[in-house]
């Protein structure tokens, strides 16, 4: 079993695919739940303490808008991480999503690169260093999103902006009602929010998906946790 469990660990992430198979998931073959497991977790990416990211973007983030945006890009990362399967490393997704802006309202001549300095000071390893700084890729950054991840985070961010403007403009206040061709509807009106870069979001090519599939993934993660963000807000 355990030469098994060396030959064969690139199949964990896949595990909970192969038991709901027809056939007997305790075959020779299959490792039990908990070596499963136990095999995840030890690949877990490490993130800060979600507290310590809360505070550190506050430390440094006054205005709402800027709080209210890190928290929906949180939010919505974790629907992400979720929804492509990378459920283990939701945690991770969540607090680069939540801490991708945390330079620019104090210091947006120096964005992505004034980032590596302070999230050091709640001990952010190189790996998501590297993450939050990638999301600025070839417009204020160096850094290229490797990672799906990363990927995610490049097409999705400007996107929210866009979402959360429109919102406003309906009679809901919310995104729970807005339609793909409603939100498409805005983001061809270049004058409609037009400090979201449509030449961003445009790139959900990026990863793999067309823009409407982007709209339409990014929408339903926002949805769910737009009353998330408005309780934290509310809570400030």
């Amino acid at each position: 079993m355990e030469r098994l469990r060396q030959d064969f660990t690139f199949l964990l992430p896949y595990y909970d695919y192969f038991v709901t198979l027809e056939g007997d998931p305790g075959s020779p073959g299959m490792l039990p739940r908990s070596d499963f497991t136990k095999g995840e977790r030890s690949k877990m990416k490490a993130c800060p303490e979600r507290s310590a990211a809360l505070a550190l973007l506050r430390k440094y983030n006054a205005e709402p808008f800027h709080i209210q945006h890190g928290l929906t890009v949180e939010g919505v990362m974790r629907w992400y991480a979720q929804e492509l399967g990378y459920g283990e490393d939701a945690d991770f997704w969540a607090a680069v999503g939540l801490l991708h802006d945390v330079d620019f309202e104090k210091w947006p001549e120096a964005h992505c690169k004034k980032a590596p300095e302070l999230l050091a000071e709640i001990g952010c390893s190189d790996e998501f260093i590297h993450a939050v700084c990638s999301h600025g890729y070839g417009l204020c950054s160096d850094v290229e999103p490797t990672e799906e991840m990363e990927k995610v985070l490049f097409a999705a961010d400007e996107l929210t902006g866009l979402i959360g403007a429109a919102a406003l403009m309906r009679p809901s206040k919310s995104c729970q009602d807005m339609e793909v061709s409603s939100l498409k509807k805005k983001f061809k009106d270049k004058k409609f929010a037009a400090g979201c870069s449509r030449d961003v979001i445009r790139p959900g090519r990026a990863v793999g998906w067309t823009l409407e599939e982007l709209m339409e993934k990014t929408l339903q993660a926002q949805r769910s946790c737009e009353e998330s963000v408005a309780a934290q807000m509310a809570a400030l």
